[in-house]
């Protein structure tokens, strides 16, 4: 009997609309839209960067525990409606914004002051209430992040005094769910077709969501093929050598776009005449610092995308 490889469609655009979209992939073998649908539910909520505020300060205010007069909203209230801003970060080095408000006014995310690097997605979002001759004045600083980390790790130095932390909501999804149904390929009816909702905060399209995960589940299985060599103690150096110049041939094949880096990123590393996966391998992290637009927390995502490829950076 002739045996025929079924390949799975590319996704398909069912529907998008606003912050909520929902996609399908077809021709799925039997069993296989469960195992591809809960993997790439878990890399969307887990493995999408986002920013968030994770310090506030707030001029006249000690604690969170604290009122402020003229003000409507207690400040643990104020501190709920910051988490509620949905931020774009540009870069990856961390960033400050400001707000001063005085006299009756709804303050609302559009007051804050912003650098070039931040934007607010949704600039309608509530922040407090003032009335009267009430001020309110604060500082908040914006970090990249992924996931959800609790302010204790976030913390781990102490905070200047007046210095409130917060739970870091980094993750941009809402919403992820998926479902399998069977359909129909060639004679057989167990085929599987999967299909995906996603709901953003509106920092990310829910298509790129997607993208983006497929891509590093393809990254993460791509570092897994094959199998450890074991070389025997007291092995000639030239065997490492064969090794390496084996493992640059391939990585120089592998070009700095196709890392799943950020746009940013890539076109720091092409300015600076970084051109594959192999070149990027060859460099140490204080010497990628020294490149425009690379800071500690580009060279930690450079990382995270080499390792996916079996690779790392030069050791000091």
């Amino acid at each position: 009997m002739e045996y025929h490889i079924t390949l799975p469609s590319k996704p398909r655009v069912v529907s998008e609309e606003g912050l909520q979209g929902i996609y399908e992939i077809d021709s799925l073998y039997p069993g296989y839209g469960h195992t591809l649908g809960n993997s790439l539910r878990r890399i969307i909520l887990s493995s999408l960067p986002g920013a968030a505020i994770t310090q506030v300060k707030i001029e006249g205010v000690p604690h969170e525990f604290a009122t402020i007069d003229g003000i409507r909203e207690t400040v643990i209230e104020i501190l709920l409606n910051l988490k509620r801003v949905h931020f774009v970060l540009h870069g990856d080095e961390s960033q400050t914004i400001s707000l001063t408000a005085k006299g009756t006014k709804k303050v609302t995310a559009k007051d804050f002051n912003l650098p070039s690097q931040v934007d607010i997605k949704n600039p309608e979002q509530h922040i407090a209430d003032l009335s009267g001759k009430a001020s309110l004045e604060l500082e908040a600083t914006i970090e990249r992040g992924l996931g959800y980390v609790p302010r204790e790790v976030l913390t781990r130095d102490k905070v200047d005094i007046g210095t409130i932390a917060l739970d870091a909501t980094f993750t941009p999804i809402r919403r992820v769910n998926y479902e399998v149904e069977n359909m129909r390929v060639g004679d057989r009816t167990d085929f599987n077709r999967l299909r995906i909702l996603i709901e953003t905060n509106g920092t990310i399209a829910p298509r790129e969501a997607l993208e983006r995960s497929i891509e590093t589940m393809i990254h993460q299985l791509h570092a897994v093929i094959g199998f450890q060599e074991n070389i025997p103690e007291g092995e000639p150096s030239s065997a490492k050598a064969t090794e390496d110049d084996t493992l640059g041939t391939s990585a120089s094949k592998i070009k700095i776009a196709d890392l799943g880096l950020s746009t940013r990123i890539v076109s720091s590393l092409e300015d600076a005449g970084i051109k594959s996966a192999a070149g990027l391998a060859r460099k140490t992290a204080t010497a990628l610092k020294e490149i425009d637009g690379i800071g500690e927390k580009a060279v930690e995502e450079i990382a995270r995308a080499l390792a996916g490829f079996g690779l790392t950076l030069k050791s000091e």
